[in-house]
C-alpha cells in the first residue's frame, strides 16, 4: 500500500515496517560481494552517461499503467482532433463565440476563448481543451498517490477522464464544460497537496473555486464542501477557521468582481440570470387536481407537452409561452402562480422527478429517454453535427450560425467567421471509429459510478471514527471529492447527460479513495490488534501543530 509520487518522495505515510524477521535473507545489495572498482578491472570503454533517460525509465517502470492509460487518452484525443475540424459546434457555443442569448451564462468561457483565438482557431481551443484532458487524469493519479491510496487504484480513479468517449467529446465541442472541470479539480489539488492547508493555499483554492462560478454558474456552491472540509480537517482549530475565512473571501473576489463588470455592461449585478423552476415544475404538474384559477390553468401543459420534459416547456412553443391570456394580464405572473402552486400543492410529485432524474446516471446503459435532452448531442456523430436553425451546413460545407440575441427572436443568419478555422471537415472512418467506440462502451458505467456514491460516503465517514494516521488522511481526501461531486443541482432543473460528466473527475476519485481509506483502516485496526502490534489506538489524536503526516513537497 506504500505509495511513491512521480518525483519520488514518499506518499502519505504508511505504517512503520517492521525490521527483517531473523532468518530472513539479507537484501541483495548487502550479501553480493563488492565489485572491483580499480582501473585495472575497468576494461570495457566509457559509456556515455544520461541520468535523465535513466530517471525517465525509471519513472515509466514504477507507473506503467498510468502511462498506458495516458497514451490511450492521448491516442483517443489525436483521432478526435484528425476526425473533426475545426471544431465540434454546439448551440450554447454561440453564447460565448457570438454573444448570443444576453445573461443567460455567466461569460468566463468568452475570455478564454478570445485570448485563443488572438493566435488561433477554434482548432488551438479543442487542442488545448484536450491537454487540459490530459492534465486532469495525470493531477487525479498523483493527487491520490500523495494521500496515501495505492498506484493501482490511483491510475483506476485517473481511467475516466483519460478514456471516457463523453468527456473526450465535450473537450472536442466549443463549450466551458471542461474549464469547469479543470478548475474544480485544480482547487481540490490545491487543498490536498499538503496534509494542512495553510493560508495562502486556502485563498488560492477560494480564487480557482470563484473562477469555476464564473464559467458555469453551478460554482456558486462549491464553497460550501471546501469550507465544510477545512473546518472538519482542523478539528475547528484557529488555523482551520482562519483557513476557512480566507477560502470564503478570497471565493467571493472573481465572483462578486465578475458581477460588477457585468453591472458595469448591462446594470445588472449577476453572474447571469436565475435559472427557471418552471419547467420542471410545469413537467411534474398533475392539472387536472391543482387548485387554480382559471387564467392559470390555459397555461398548465397538457400530458403529450410534459412528455417532452422540461427544457421544452421552458424554451419552445409551449403552453406556457402560446396559451391564450385575459387581456391586460401579465403572463409571467400567470406562470409564476402556477409554479407557486404546484410547488405548494404537490411537493411529492416535482420531488419523485428530480429523484427520478438524478438516478439515470446509474443506468447500466446510456439511451435517449423521453423528455430529456437527446443524449447524441454529446456522441460523436459520421457526420458534422447540425442544429438548427443554430447551426447548419451551406454550400461547401461552410458552417452557417444563426445567433439569437432574444428568447424567440429573430435569427440572424452569417457564415462562421473565416478565423475560427473555415468548412467543415469530418475524416468519416475515424469519426465512424469513435462512435463505435463510444456506443460500444467506452464511457464510464452506471453501476460503477453507483459503486462510486457508497464507497465515498463509507470513507467520509471515517473521518468521525479515524482520528489519525494515514486513514484519516485518505477519508478526508474523499469527502472533499464526495462533497464536491455537483450532480444532483443541475437534476433539480433539468436532466441532462452534459451534467453529469464531472462526476468522472470527482465521483470516481471519491469512491477509490473510500475504498482505499476502509483498506487502510482496517490494516490499522489489524496492526493494533496483533500481538505484536503498537498499544492502545491504532491512529492516536494528531493536532493541527503536530508534524504532517502525508509527505513533504
Amino acid at each position: 500500500m506504500t505509495a511513491t509520487t512521480p518525483g519520488g518522495g514518499a506518499a502519505a505515510s504508511p505504517p512503520a515496517q517492521p525490521a527483517a524477521a531473523a532468518g530472513e535473507p539479507a537484501a541483495a545489495a548487502d550479501s553480493a560481494p563488492a565489485a572491483d572498482t580499480s582501473p585495472a578491472a575497468d576494461t570495457s570503454p566509457a559509456a556515455p552517461r544520461r541520468p535523465w533517460l535513466a530517471r525517465a525509465a525509471g519513472l515509466l517502470g514504477r507507473h506503467w499503467l498510468i502511462s498506458l492509460l495516458l497514451a490511450a487518452g492521448l491516442a483517443l484525443r489525436v483521432v478526435a482532433l484528425a476526425a473533426y475540424h475545426p471544431a465540434l459546434i454546439y448551440v450554447d457555443s454561440l453564447k460565448y463565440l457570438y454573444g448570443a442569448s444576453p445573461g443567460s451564462e455567466p461569460l468566463g468561457y468568452t475570455a478564454l476563448l478570445r485570448v485563443v483565438l488572438t493566435a488561433g482557431d477554434l482548432g488551438t481551443v479543442v487542442v488545448i481543451q484536450h491537454l487540459a484532458g490530459l492534465a486532469m487524469g495525470v493531477t487525479v493519479y498523483v493527487l491520490l498517490l500523495r494521500r496515501g491510496a495505492g498506484r493501482w487504484l490511483a491510475a483506476a480513479a485517473a481511467a475516466p477522464v483519460l478514456l471516457d468517449a463523453y468527456q473526450v467529446q465535450m473537450e472536442q465541442m466549443i463549450m466551458p464544460d471542461v474549464w469547469f472541470e479543470v478548475l474544480i479539480l485544480a482547487a481540490l489539488a490545491v487543498m490536498l497537496w499538503r496534509p494542512w492547508v495553510t493560508l495562502p493555499l486556502a485563498a488560492v483554492a477560494g480564487v480557482l473555486l470563484g473562477a469555476s462560478a464564473t464559467v458555469k454558474q453551478l460554482g456558486v456552491v462549491l464553497v460550501l464542501p471546501a469550507v465544510l472540509y477545512l473546518l472538519i480537517a482542523g478539528a475547528g482549530s484557529r488555523r482551520s477557521l482562519a483557513a476557512a475565512a480566507a477560502l470564503a473571501a478570497a471565493f467571493i473576489l472573481p465572483v462578486a468582481g465578475y458581477a460588477s463588470y457585468s453591472h458595469a455592461q448591462t446594470g445588472h449585478f449577476w453572474l447571469a440570470h436565475k435559472q427557471s423552476l418552471t419547467g420542471r415544475l410545469a413537467a411534474a404538474a398533475d392539472c387536472a387536481t391543482l387548485n387554480i384559477p382559471a387564467d392559470v390553468r390555459a397555461l398548465c401543459p397538457p400530458p403529450a407537452q410534459q412528455r417532452l420534459g422540461p427544457d421544452y416547456l421552458n424554451h419552445e412553443r409551449s403552453s406556457l409561452i402560446t396559451a391564450a391570456i385575459p387581456a391586460g394580464a401579465a403572463r409571467a405572473r400567470l406562470i409564476a402562480e402556477l409554479s407557486a402552486a404546484v410547488e405548494s400543492q404537490q411537493p411529492l410529485r416535482v420531488a419523485g422527478a428530480i429523484v427520478r432524474d438524478s438516478v439515470r446516471l446509474f443506468a447500466l446503459t446510456r439511451d435517449d429517454t423521453a423528455g430529456v435532452t437527446p443524449i447524441s448531442r454529446w456522441q460523436f456523430q459520421t457526420h458534422y453535427p447540425v442544429f438548427r436553425p443554430w447551426v447548419t451546413l451551406g454550400p461547401g460545407q461552410v458552417i452557417v450560425v444563426g445567433v439569437q440575441h432574444k428568447l424567440f427572436g429573430p435569427f440572424r443568419l452569417s457564415v462562421l467567421r473565416p478565423g475560427y478555422g473555415g468548412a467543415a471537415q469530418v475524416d468519416r472512418p475515424l469519426a465512424a471509429f469513435l462512435r463505435s467506440y463510444q456506443l460500444g462502451g467506452g464511457y464510464t458505467p452506471g453501476p460503477l459510478l453507483a459503486l462510486c456514491v457508497l464507497a465515498g460516503l463509507a470513507g467520509s465517514l471515517l473521518v468521525l471514527t479515524a482520528r489519525g494516521g494515514a486513514s484519516r488522511q485518505l477519508a478526508l481526501a474523499c469527502l472533499l471529492f464526495t462533497a464536491t461531486a455537483v450532480l444532483l443541482p443541475p437534476d433539480v432543473y433539468e436532466f441532462s447527460w452534459r451534467y453529469q460528466l464531472p462526476a468522472v473527475v470527482t465521483l470516481v476519485p471519491a469512491g477509490v479513495l473510500g475504498i482505499a481509506a476502509l483498506a487502510r483502516r482496517w490494516q490499522e485496526r489489524r496492526a493494533a490488534a496483533s500481538p505484536g502490534g503498537p498499544a492502545g489506538s491504532a491512529d492516536p489524536p494528531v493536532s493541527p501543530a503536530d508534524p504532517a503526516p502525508a509527505a513533504a513537497g
